[in-house]
């Protein structure tokens, strides 16, 4: 960190010509990388324009700082950088951006509109009825061996209870406290209530917009969810760890990635499956989960296009059955999955979620 003060401390007795040209230059390396960002598919931008998009992103943070400028503007180039670009530097654009979020007053919740905060429920909203048969198996704490051969070897999805209890997120998370800690980062959202309606759409916002717009005024659906949320924003990181059950896999801890799901009651994830294993941890809120196989993927009618083909054609709650005649002989498996409760999905098994709250979960993707 006392690398990053120093030259900070330089720029800000440099002279005012020294400071514009640092600004000049951040512009222009940001927006001759943004066009080889966004001239093709992602997996095919080379990393070292992504470095040279992150130095444009460094530069630029790091004039405004020089130049004593609120700091926001700085935070959000650093998020950019960390978003788009790649570690430079010893990765000096998230050591940058923990001081300056050091120096920027905690944020808090607005009220909603016309004056006051939406009132809390007295009674939680009603659930789906998961009926008997339908309803998956729950185990309290199962040893490495007992998951891996009652579980994983024969693919059999199971909610695991007790196993993240110790985390300090359990105690800890809330939105305000989401809204204390991450408040002021840029993040990627997600905005309509499900991937596959036609007004889905992406948009980069800070988090204290995102829930005072889609959780706390309730404007329409958004939903936070991302793989890079815990990287950039290591407090959040420290309040969760790996699994143990991950050990078994085949691939290194480096390989398993860790996505945050965090959006509003009535968000949704369309019927689909995943080419990984998957952990589904919820640290508060519920969620409405319902499970196929893969052995019924032809009664699932999955999209023909390439972009959806691991997306079902069918609403899992209002199916049309004169469409999708087939999907009857599907057989389900559903849960309510409540805070504290982990629910594995083996690899390519078909889950549907609804957010029946306001809520934050933690997937983990492994092999």
């Amino acid at each position: 960190m006392g690398k990053l003060i120093k030259p900070t401390r330089i720029l800000r007795h440099s002279t005012k010509k020294t400071r514009l040209d640092l600004r000049r230059l951040g512009d222009v390396l940001r927006d001759y990388a943004w066009e080889k960002l966004n001239a093709g598919p992602w997996r095919e931008v080379g990393k070292a324009w992504r470095q040279v998009y992150a130095y444009g992103c460094l530069f630029g943070a790091l004039a405004e700082v020089a130049a004593c400028r609120p700091l926001a503007p700085a935070v959000r180039l650093c998020d950019m950088g960390l978003l788009m670009g790649a570690s430079v530097l010893d990765n000096a654009l998230a050591r940058l951006v923990r001081l300056l979020q050091a120096r920027l007053p905690r944020g808090k919740r607005r009220a909603a509109a016309g004056g006051s905060a939406k009132r809390a429920r007295v009674e939680p909203p009603p659930a789906p009825v998961v009926q008997p048969e339908e309803a998956l198996p729950h185990v309290r704490c199962p040893s490495l061996e007992h998951f891996r051969d009652n579980y994983l070897i024969p693919q059999k999805p199971v909610v695991l209870e007790g196993i993240i209890d110790h985390w300090p997120c359990m105690k800890k998370w809330s939105v305000d406290y989401i809204c204390q800690v991450a408040g002021c980062r840029t993040v990627p959202v997600e905005l309509g209530s499900r991937y596959t309606d036609e007004e889905w759409s992406q948009k980069l916002m800070t988090v204290n917009d995102f829930i005072n717009q889609y959780i706390v005024n309730e404007n329409s659906v958004g939903y936070l969810a991302q793989h890079q949320l815990f990287d950039q924003i290591p407090e959040l990181k420290e309040d969760i760890s790996i699994p143990d059950y991950c050990c078994l896999g085949e691939g290194e801890e480096d390989d398993i990635t860790i996505n945050a799901w965090f959006g509003p009651e009535g968000t949704i994830s369309p019927l689909h499956q995943d080419p990984q294993q998957n952990f589904l941890a919820q640290v508060f809120g519920r969620k409405y989960v319902c499970l196929y196989s893969p052995q019924d993927s032809e009664n699932l009618y999955p999209h023909e296009g390439q972009i959806l083909h691991n997306t079902s054609q069918v609403d899992v709650e209002d199916p049309d059955l004169n469409k999708f005649p087939n999907f009857r002989k599907a057989a389900c498996q559903c849960c309510i999955l409540m805070p504290g409760q982990v629910l594995f999905i083996p690899v390519k098994y078909w889950h549907y979620i609804r957010s029946l709250d306001t809520s934050f979960s933690v997937s983990f993707w492994w092999s």
